[in-house]
């Protein structure tokens, strides 16, 4: 039976990538183990959380790719975290276990089209009506802020979706990102859409500017879907990019689910 270990892997995903591998920033490095682990499966994850790295431990899945960080921190620095408790527990579980969590960060986005954007859309159902290749700018089928927001939450399963505006605005034109990155309701956009974004003190601040125009009857919304919510069908299609390259050993998506729970 053919093996492969971490290091093949990633070498397997850089050749595949379709641009140049970059570890400049620091993110997308190994967080727990190292290449030479021989791998008996994959997960994909878009956080690795404990509850995903013990769910993908007892499916078999020994190498953990992860969209978001392991230990909190953008880069995932551990010096200070000394003898956290928690920190202790899941970098003791991943070494008795012979866990490799490797990020899957900048290189995803830097992939074109980049699985996040991507899967997104096809998700929502957006994607038949972008305007052009990449642009994440979508003429929708007119509809109602409120009826927009509903059917998104309905198609992604979330029950924490946060909506700006007046449900009754009657929008069409729409600009998504995945993440931080919400775009700026402005000129001739109705609604945008994105993972998650400060109220105020930004540099742009969407949620007192859709407020403001909900006030003056103009037709503007934001929704805010949640950071992992957004870019976990990402990792799902992550998924089938995979299996095109590795043969040898199971490749999942761990599901991590929406974080957050409404009162």
């Amino acid at each position: 039976m053919a093996t492969i270990t971490a290091g093949e892997v990633l070498d397997r995903i850089q050749k595949n990538l379709g641009v140049p591998w970059t570890e400049t920033t620091g993110r997308d490095t190994y967080k727990a183990g190292g290449p030479a682990t021989v791998v008996t499966g994959i997960a994909t994850t878009v956080m690795s959380t404990f509850d995903q790295i013990r769910r993908a431990q007892a499916e078999g899945l020994n190498f953990i790719l992860s969209h978001e960080t392991t230990y909190w921190s953008d880069r995932d620095l551990v010096a200070d975290l000394g003898d956290d408790p928690v920190y202790k527990a899941k970098r003791e579980f991943c070494e008795k276990n012979n866990l490799v969590i490797h990020r899957f960060h900048d290189n995803l986005h830097a992939r074109k089209p980049d699985f996040n954007f991507q899967a997104l859309a096809r998700v929502t159902g957006w994607a038949q009506y972008e305007t052009a290749p990449n642009s994440h700018r979508y003429v929708l089928p007119p509809t109602t802020l409120g009826a927009l927001a509903a059917d998104v939450a309905k198609r992604l399963g979330t029950k924490a979706l946060r909506i700006v505006g007046d449900p009754a605005a009657k929008v069409s034109r729409a600009q998504m990102s995945v993440g931080y990155g919400m775009p700026r309701v402005a000129g001739d956009v109705d609604v945008v859409m994105s993972g998650e974004a400060q109220e105020t003190d930004g540099a742009v601040d969407n949620t007192e500017y859709v407020l403001d125009a909900a006030t003056l009857g103009v037709p503007k919304g934001q929704i805010i879907l949640g950071h992992a919510i957004s870019e976990e069908p990402g990792m799902e299609d992550c998924v089938e990019w995979l299996r095109s390259f590795i043969t040898e050993v199971p490749v999942k998506l761990v599901r991590a689910g929406e974080p957050y729970w409404p009162k």
